[in-house]
């Protein structure tokens, strides 16, 4: 497809509170909405902008440049964009990767994204740490700030907002080879392409169920381990989902899960979770291993959280990290099964390999409990 040339044409971005940010139009011309979040990583844009777990909010780039290296088929965690629209201080159109094969001005475009550049992220960013995660609008085909501002208050919350079915996979698919001594069924509420790749990588046969997936569909696969994947949305509208990961736990079969799984894992446990005040977005946010004392970098990309103090008080659970900005927790294990589970995400693409060695541990959590059944 012919690259389609950058115009000049401004946009408008109408915050929730009334605030008013006026820029440039990137991308497709148009009108989107959706929560406001901010990720601080410099590199890895493609990457994040593909991962289901950002469906519904609109994104902005701390770093000044995005877009500087291009964009090529194979950095991405999904089949397509998932953010709802972008904002960023200077969107590039002009790129120096010599491996990629479009600019974002151009990818943006084809997957029909809206986005506004010119706009003083930092103050953005300032407001948004101080007042909180909010909705807004970006628009570039319409400047009536005030029917923004009328159009704004109609956008739902993310608060109580299901909508991991609405990034899940239709049909059941598998990753790995179908020979390997090991099965790992996972429960897809969003999964990034590198989740499943780190699990097949290390041999195991892996199947990719859709959200709302039987307890019993999944056992006709008979694994021998299941995985909770992240996603986007409130967690504790998803009763389907914490029903399922009750009767998964009730099969006393090594359970590994990630962000969204996470706050399931504590749910299926009586733990509840709350929406942060701006979330955790980025490529070097620091963690602590309590069991090891040892510190990691970690990626993250959440706006709930489940609930410390009632963790610390549980009988059934056990802190396995916390976040060293915050004291949030991070992981958390059951004390009496083989179940353990992160709020951040190990797989980092983008990010460090900090805690790649979290697949490591659940894949030898699975070899030891078919060990103990010879």
């Amino acid at each position: 497809m012919p690259t389609q040339e950058k115009k000049s044409i401004p946009a408008v971005l109408v915050l929730e509170d009334g605030m008013v940010f006026y820029g440039q139009s990137f991308g497709m011309i148009g009108t989107t909405s959706g929560e406001l979040c901010f990720n601080t990583g410099m590199t890895g844009y493609q990457e994040v902008f593909t991962d289901p777990s950002y469906y519904g909010q609109v994104l902005i780039m701390n770093n000044v440049h995005t877009g500087n290296y291009g964009v090529k088929p194979d950095d991405v965690e999904s089949e397509t964009v998932k953010i709802k629209g972008l904002i960023g201080r200077n969107l590039e159109e002009k790129y120096s990767r010599l491996m990629a094969t479009d600019s974002l001005q151009q990818y943006l475009i084809d997957q029909k994204v809206v986005a506004i550049e010119d706009v003083d992220t930092r103050a953005l960013v300032t407001h948004i740490r101080e007042k909180g995660a909010m909705n807004c609008i970006i628009s570039s085909d319409s400047t009536d700030v005030e029917a923004l501002k009328a159009a704004v208050k109609k956008i739902p919350s993310m608060d109580g907002l299901e909508l991991a079915s609405l990034v899940t996979t239709t049909e059941v698919y598998h990753m790995g080879d179908a020979t390997a001594d090991i099965r790992i069924a996972v429960l897809d509420f969003g999964v990034k392409r590198n989740i499943i790749k780190c699990m097949s990588d290390r041999g195991a046969y892996v199947r990719v169920h859709p959200a709302k997936t039987s307890f019993e569909e999944l056992l006709q696969f008979e694994p021998h381990g299941f995985f909770i994947s992240n996603g986007p949305g409130d967690p504790s509208s998803m009763d389907y989902a914490i029903d399922t990961v009750k009767k998964i736990l009730d099969t006393r079969k090594p359970v590994f899960g990630i962000c969204l799984g996470h706050q399931l894992l504590a749910l299926a446990n009586g733990i509840q979770t709350f929406k942060m005040h701006h979330g955790h977005r980025g490529l070097n946010h620091p963690v602590k291993n309590m069991l090891t004392g040892v510190c990691e970098i970690t990626t993250q990309n959440h706006g709930f959280a489940v609930d410390a103090e009632a963790v610390r008080k549980s009988e059934k659970l056990e802190i396995t990290h916390i976040n060293l900005n915050d004291d949030s927790i991070e992981g958390i294990r059951i004390v009496d099964r083989p179940a353990f589970s992160v709020q951040y995400h190990p797989e980092a693409t983008p990010g460090p390999h900090d805690s790649r060695y979290l697949f490591d541990d659940f894949i030898n959590m699975i070899r030891e409990s078919l060990t103990e059944l010879v």
